[in-house]
């Protein structure tokens, strides 16, 4: 991504989107290469037993490998998520899920993430590969 006006700390990535602020999500990293984060499980984020709701996973999955595409896009280009499958391992029960997303694919037209997830022992809890599409700058 060569657009110099394009935020790059950490913070302002995240408000960039909304939801992702609402999720409590925190960016560690972020590069074309790779893009780290940490979410908390909370109450509200939860189903029963102080599990991490899966929904909850896969928006942090999504918003993070959308980071990870936007990295990579030609100039002036966006992006949207036009797929997205998730695997999952295990619960997230109390602490937190970490998240690292890697581009598998960029391409001229749609750019592939996987994104993996792991909980605070570092067991795996998910895997996502998501395709997002490259809509070039009109």
């Amino acid at each position: 991504m060569t657009d110099d006006r394009a935020p790059t700390a950490p913070t302002e990535l995240i408000a960039m989107m909304p939801f992702a602020r609402v999720l409590g999500i925190e960016l560690i990293t972020a590069s074309a290469d790779e893009v780290t984060a940490t979410m908390a499980n909370r109450p509200d984020l939860g189903t029963t037993f102080d599990t991490l709701h899966g929904g909850a996973i896969m928006a942090m999955a999504d918003s993070v490998g959308a980071l990870c595409a936007f990295f990579n896009l030609p100039e002036g280009a966006t992006t949207s998520t036009i797929e997205s499958k998730t695997n999952f391992f295990r619960g997230v029960r109390g602490g937190s899920v970490h998240s690292t997303s890697r581009p598998l694919h960029v391409g001229r037209t749609t750019i592939v993430v996987q994104t993996d997830l792991v909980d605070d022992r570092g067991k795996r809890v998910a895997q996502v590969t998501q395709t997002q599409v490259v809509l070039p700058a009109t």
